[in-house]
Protein backbone atom coordinates (compact mmCIF):
# COMPACT_ATOMS: atom_id res chain seq x y z
CA UNK A 1 0.00 0.00 0.00
CA UNK A 2 1.41 3.41 -0.90
CA UNK A 3 1.16 6.42 1.37
CA UNK A 4 -1.52 8.20 -0.64
CA UNK A 5 -3.75 5.12 -0.55
CA UNK A 6 -2.89 4.63 3.12
CA UNK A 7 -3.83 8.23 4.00
CA UNK A 8 -7.14 7.95 2.18
CA UNK A 9 -8.03 4.68 3.89
CA UNK A 10 -7.04 6.10 7.28
CA UNK A 11 -8.99 9.32 6.85
CA UNK A 12 -12.17 8.07 5.40
CA UNK A 13 -12.15 4.81 3.95
CA UNK A 14 13.93 14.27 -16.44
CA UNK A 15 16.14 15.65 -13.82
CA UNK A 16 17.09 19.33 -13.93
CA UNK A 17 20.82 18.84 -13.25
CA UNK A 18 23.29 16.20 -14.43
CA UNK A 19 24.81 13.89 -11.84
CA UNK A 20 27.76 11.61 -12.41
CA UNK A 21 26.46 8.03 -12.01
CA UNK A 22 28.05 5.72 -9.51
CA UNK A 23 29.49 2.49 -10.83
CA UNK A 24 26.99 -0.34 -10.55
CA UNK A 25 29.70 -2.39 -8.90
CA UNK A 26 30.05 -0.06 -5.93
CA UNK A 27 28.55 -1.19 -2.66
CA UNK A 28 26.65 1.03 -0.23
CA UNK A 29 29.80 1.16 1.88
CA UNK A 30 31.75 2.61 -1.05
CA UNK A 31 29.32 5.52 -1.27
CA UNK A 32 30.36 6.51 2.25
CA UNK A 33 33.50 8.02 0.71
CA UNK A 34 31.32 10.85 -0.62
CA UNK A 35 31.27 14.24 1.13
CA UNK A 36 29.38 14.26 4.43
CA UNK A 37 25.66 15.01 4.16
CA UNK A 38 24.53 18.16 6.00
CA UNK A 39 21.55 16.31 7.50
CA UNK A 40 20.21 12.77 7.58
CA UNK A 41 18.45 11.36 4.50
CA UNK A 42 15.85 8.62 4.22
CA UNK A 43 13.55 7.08 1.61
CA UNK A 44 9.83 6.43 2.08
CA UNK A 45 9.83 2.82 0.94
CA UNK A 46 6.45 2.76 -0.82
CA UNK A 47 8.07 4.79 -3.63
CA UNK A 48 10.72 2.14 -4.34
CA UNK A 49 10.18 -1.06 -6.36
CA UNK A 50 6.92 -2.16 -4.77
CA UNK A 51 6.95 -5.36 -6.85
CA UNK A 52 10.25 -6.60 -5.38
CA UNK A 53 10.73 -8.59 -2.15
CA UNK A 54 11.36 -6.41 0.90
CA UNK A 55 15.05 -7.22 1.26
CA UNK A 56 15.70 -6.38 -2.41
CA UNK A 57 14.00 -3.03 -1.96
CA UNK A 58 16.41 -2.27 0.88
CA UNK A 59 19.27 -3.19 -1.44
CA UNK A 60 18.04 -0.65 -4.01
CA UNK A 61 17.98 2.07 -1.35
CA UNK A 62 21.53 1.20 -0.31
CA UNK A 63 22.63 1.14 -3.96
CA UNK A 64 21.39 4.73 -4.25
CA UNK A 65 23.53 5.77 -1.28
CA UNK A 66 20.90 5.99 1.48
CA UNK A 67 21.06 4.40 4.93
CA UNK A 68 17.52 4.88 6.25
CA UNK A 69 14.01 3.99 5.12
CA UNK A 70 10.49 4.77 6.29
CA UNK A 71 7.75 2.16 6.34
CA UNK A 72 3.97 2.28 6.05
CA UNK A 73 2.68 -1.21 6.74
CA UNK A 74 5.03 -3.43 4.79
CA UNK A 75 5.48 -5.52 7.94
CA UNK A 76 1.78 -6.07 8.72
CA UNK A 77 1.76 -9.76 7.74
CA UNK A 78 5.32 -10.61 8.76
CA UNK A 79 6.10 -13.70 10.74
CA UNK A 80 8.79 -13.85 13.40
CA UNK A 81 11.11 -15.17 10.72
CA UNK A 82 10.25 -12.26 8.39
CA UNK A 83 11.20 -9.78 11.11
CA UNK A 84 14.46 -11.67 11.65
CA UNK A 85 15.31 -11.64 7.92
CA UNK A 86 14.53 -7.93 7.60
CA UNK A 87 16.67 -7.14 10.61
CA UNK A 88 19.59 -9.21 9.28
CA UNK A 89 19.44 -7.52 5.87
CA UNK A 90 19.14 -3.97 7.19
CA UNK A 91 22.14 -4.50 9.45
CA UNK A 92 24.18 -5.92 6.57
CA UNK A 93 23.31 -2.87 4.47
CA UNK A 94 23.82 -0.42 7.37
CA UNK A 95 20.20 0.74 7.06
CA UNK A 96 17.97 2.17 9.79
CA UNK A 97 14.18 2.19 9.95
CA UNK A 98 13.62 5.79 11.04
CA UNK A 99 9.82 6.06 10.87
CA UNK A 100 6.67 3.96 10.54
CA UNK A 101 3.19 5.12 9.52
CA UNK A 102 0.35 2.76 10.27
CA UNK A 103 -2.22 4.21 12.68
CA UNK A 104 -5.75 3.47 11.47
CA UNK A 105 -7.39 6.36 13.32
CA UNK A 106 -6.73 10.11 13.26
CA UNK A 107 -6.46 12.60 16.08
CA UNK A 108 -9.00 15.27 15.06
CA UNK A 109 -12.07 13.22 15.95
CA UNK A 110 -12.61 13.10 19.73
CA UNK A 111 -14.88 10.10 19.22
CA UNK A 112 -11.93 8.12 17.80
CA UNK A 113 -9.51 9.01 20.61
CA UNK A 114 -9.51 5.67 22.36
CA UNK A 115 -9.19 3.86 19.04
CA UNK A 116 -6.17 6.02 18.16
CA UNK A 117 -4.56 5.27 21.52
CA UNK A 118 -5.15 1.57 20.87
CA UNK A 119 -3.37 2.00 17.53
CA UNK A 120 -0.38 3.51 19.30
CA UNK A 121 -0.36 0.77 21.92
CA UNK A 122 -0.41 -1.84 19.15
CA UNK A 123 2.33 -0.13 17.13
CA UNK A 124 4.83 0.49 19.92
CA UNK A 125 5.97 -3.17 20.15
CA UNK A 126 6.33 -3.23 16.35
CA UNK A 127 8.44 -0.06 16.48
CA UNK A 128 10.58 -1.72 19.13
CA UNK A 129 11.11 -4.81 16.94
CA UNK A 130 12.07 -2.57 14.02
CA UNK A 131 14.27 -0.38 16.26
CA UNK A 132 12.27 2.54 14.90
CA UNK A 133 12.15 5.79 16.94
CA UNK A 134 9.14 7.54 15.38
CA UNK A 135 5.53 6.99 14.28
CA UNK A 136 3.72 9.20 11.76
CA UNK A 137 0.18 10.13 12.76
CA UNK A 138 -2.55 11.86 10.75
CA UNK A 139 -5.42 14.10 11.74
CA UNK A 140 -8.04 12.10 9.86
CA UNK A 141 -11.04 13.59 8.11
CA UNK A 142 -13.00 16.59 9.27
CA UNK A 143 -15.93 15.65 11.48
CA UNK A 144 -19.12 17.07 10.03
CA UNK A 145 -21.09 19.11 12.55
CA UNK A 146 -18.10 19.56 14.87
CA UNK A 147 -16.49 22.99 15.06
CA UNK A 148 -12.97 23.67 13.84
CA UNK A 149 -12.03 24.67 17.37
CA UNK A 150 -13.26 21.36 18.78
CA UNK A 151 -11.33 19.36 16.19
CA UNK A 152 -8.20 21.40 16.78
CA UNK A 153 -8.48 20.79 20.52
CA UNK A 154 -9.05 17.09 19.88
CA UNK A 155 -5.74 16.98 18.02
CA UNK A 156 -4.03 18.57 21.02
CA UNK A 157 -5.60 16.39 23.70
CA UNK A 158 -5.26 13.13 21.75
CA UNK A 159 -1.59 13.80 20.98
CA UNK A 160 -0.91 14.59 24.63
CA UNK A 161 -2.23 11.21 25.65
CA UNK A 162 -0.50 9.45 22.77
CA UNK A 163 2.78 11.11 23.66
CA UNK A 164 2.60 9.80 27.21
CA UNK A 165 2.36 6.27 25.80
CA UNK A 166 5.09 6.81 23.21
CA UNK A 167 7.48 8.38 25.73
CA UNK A 168 7.65 5.12 27.67
CA UNK A 169 9.54 3.63 24.71
CA UNK A 170 11.37 6.79 23.64
CA UNK A 171 9.24 7.00 20.48
CA UNK A 172 8.25 10.32 18.89
CA UNK A 173 4.87 11.00 17.27
CA UNK A 174 5.03 13.02 14.05
CA UNK A 175 1.87 14.87 13.00
CA UNK A 176 1.59 15.29 9.21
CA UNK A 177 -0.22 17.73 6.93
CA UNK A 178 -2.01 16.52 3.77
CA UNK A 179 -3.16 18.84 0.98
CA UNK A 180 -6.83 19.33 0.15
CA UNK A 181 -6.40 18.22 -3.46
CA UNK A 182 -5.18 14.78 -2.42
CA UNK A 183 -7.94 14.47 0.19
CA UNK A 184 -10.64 17.17 0.19
CA UNK A 185 -12.00 15.84 3.50
CA UNK A 186 -8.74 15.84 5.46
CA UNK A 187 -8.69 18.07 8.53
CA UNK A 188 -5.08 19.25 8.85
CA UNK A 189 -4.23 20.88 5.51
CA UNK A 190 -2.40 23.86 7.06
CA UNK A 191 1.19 23.64 8.26
CA UNK A 192 0.63 26.79 10.34
CA UNK A 193 -2.12 25.06 12.31
CA UNK A 194 -0.04 21.92 12.59
CA UNK A 195 2.78 23.80 14.27
CA UNK A 196 0.29 25.49 16.59
CA UNK A 197 -1.06 22.08 17.60
CA UNK A 198 2.45 20.82 18.34
CA UNK A 199 3.21 23.89 20.45
CA UNK A 200 0.01 23.44 22.44
CA UNK A 201 0.76 19.77 23.06
CA UNK A 202 4.10 20.94 24.46
CA UNK A 203 5.55 17.45 24.75
CA UNK A 204 9.10 16.54 23.67
CA UNK A 205 7.75 13.36 22.05
CA UNK A 206 5.44 15.23 19.63
CA UNK A 207 6.89 16.97 16.57
CA UNK A 208 5.64 18.05 13.17
CA UNK A 209 6.23 16.24 9.90
CA UNK A 210 6.63 19.12 7.44
CA UNK A 211 5.70 17.75 4.01
CA UNK A 212 6.77 20.39 1.48
CA UNK A 213 4.86 18.74 -1.35
CA UNK A 214 1.54 18.94 0.46
CA UNK A 215 2.11 22.44 1.79
CA UNK A 216 3.12 23.83 -1.60
CA UNK A 217 -0.26 22.69 -2.94
CA UNK A 218 -2.14 23.93 0.14
CA UNK A 219 -0.63 27.31 0.98
CA UNK A 220 2.99 27.70 -0.20
CA UNK A 221 5.42 30.10 1.53
CA UNK A 222 7.51 27.10 2.53
CA UNK A 223 10.76 28.65 3.72
CA UNK A 224 9.30 31.35 5.96
CA UNK A 225 7.25 28.76 7.86
CA UNK A 226 10.31 26.55 8.11
CA UNK A 227 12.36 29.36 9.65
CA UNK A 228 9.66 30.32 12.15
CA UNK A 229 9.03 26.78 13.34
CA UNK A 230 12.29 24.88 12.90
CA UNK A 231 12.39 23.82 16.55
CA UNK A 232 9.11 21.92 16.17
CA UNK A 233 10.09 20.06 12.97
CA UNK A 234 10.82 16.38 13.55
CA UNK A 235 10.82 15.13 9.95
CA UNK A 236 10.62 16.54 6.43
CA UNK A 237 9.17 14.89 3.32
CA UNK A 238 10.36 15.75 -0.18
CA UNK A 239 8.59 15.66 -3.57
CA UNK A 240 8.08 18.28 -6.26
CA UNK A 241 4.87 19.88 -7.50
CA UNK A 242 3.13 18.98 -9.76
CA UNK A 243 3.14 15.21 -9.98
CA UNK A 244 4.99 14.21 -6.78
CA UNK A 245 8.20 13.71 -8.74
CA UNK A 246 11.88 14.21 -7.83
CA UNK A 247 13.28 17.61 -6.83
CA UNK A 248 14.05 19.74 -9.86
CA UNK A 249 11.09 18.57 -11.95
CA UNK A 250 8.59 21.15 -10.72
CA UNK A 251 8.02 24.49 -9.02
CA UNK A 252 9.66 24.00 -5.60
CA UNK A 253 13.18 25.40 -5.28
CA UNK A 254 14.65 22.58 -3.25
CA UNK A 255 18.21 23.88 -3.59
CA UNK A 256 17.16 26.98 -1.62
CA UNK A 257 15.27 24.87 0.91
CA UNK A 258 18.27 22.63 1.51
CA UNK A 259 20.55 25.63 1.96
CA UNK A 260 18.10 27.04 4.49
CA UNK A 261 18.05 23.73 6.37
CA UNK A 262 21.85 23.85 6.53
CA UNK A 263 21.72 27.45 7.76
CA UNK A 264 19.19 26.48 10.44
CA UNK A 265 21.36 23.51 11.48
CA UNK A 266 18.50 21.06 10.98
CA UNK A 267 19.53 17.67 12.37
CA UNK A 268 16.56 15.31 11.85
CA UNK A 269 15.68 13.21 8.81
CA UNK A 270 14.72 14.48 5.37
CA UNK A 271 12.90 11.70 3.50
CA UNK A 272 12.50 11.35 -0.25
CA UNK A 273 8.88 10.51 -1.02
CA UNK A 274 8.70 11.10 -4.75
CA UNK A 275 7.64 9.11 -7.81
CA UNK A 276 10.68 9.01 -10.10
CA UNK A 277 10.35 10.08 -13.71
CA UNK A 278 13.46 8.06 -14.62
CA UNK A 279 15.30 5.07 -13.18
CA UNK A 280 14.55 4.95 -9.46
CA UNK A 281 18.10 4.42 -8.22
CA UNK A 282 19.45 7.14 -10.54
CA UNK A 283 16.72 9.54 -9.39
CA UNK A 284 17.45 8.87 -5.72
CA UNK A 285 21.18 9.40 -6.33
CA UNK A 286 20.49 12.70 -8.06
CA UNK A 287 18.27 13.83 -5.17
CA UNK A 288 21.06 12.96 -2.74
CA UNK A 289 23.60 14.87 -4.84
CA UNK A 290 21.41 17.99 -4.68
CA UNK A 291 21.57 17.81 -0.89
CA UNK A 292 25.33 17.34 -0.97
CA UNK A 293 25.74 20.42 -3.16
CA UNK A 294 23.68 22.47 -0.73
CA UNK A 295 25.92 21.32 2.09
CA UNK A 296 29.07 22.44 0.32
CA UNK A 297 27.72 25.71 -1.15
Amino acid sequence: MNRRDFAKSLTGAALSTAVLPLSSGLSSQASDASPVLPFKLSVMLWTVYEHLPFEERLEKVAEAGYHAVELVDEYKNWSVEDFRKADTRKRALNITFDTVAATKNGVANPGAREAFLSDITRLLPVAEKLECPAIIVLSGNRVEGLSQEAQHQSCVETLKRGADLAAKQNVTLLLENIDQEENPKYYLTSVAEGFEIVRQVAHPRVKFLYDFYHEQISEGNLIEKLEKNIGDVGLIHIADVPGRHEPGTGEINYANIYRKLVELKYSHYVAMEFIPTADTVASLRAAREMVLRAGTA
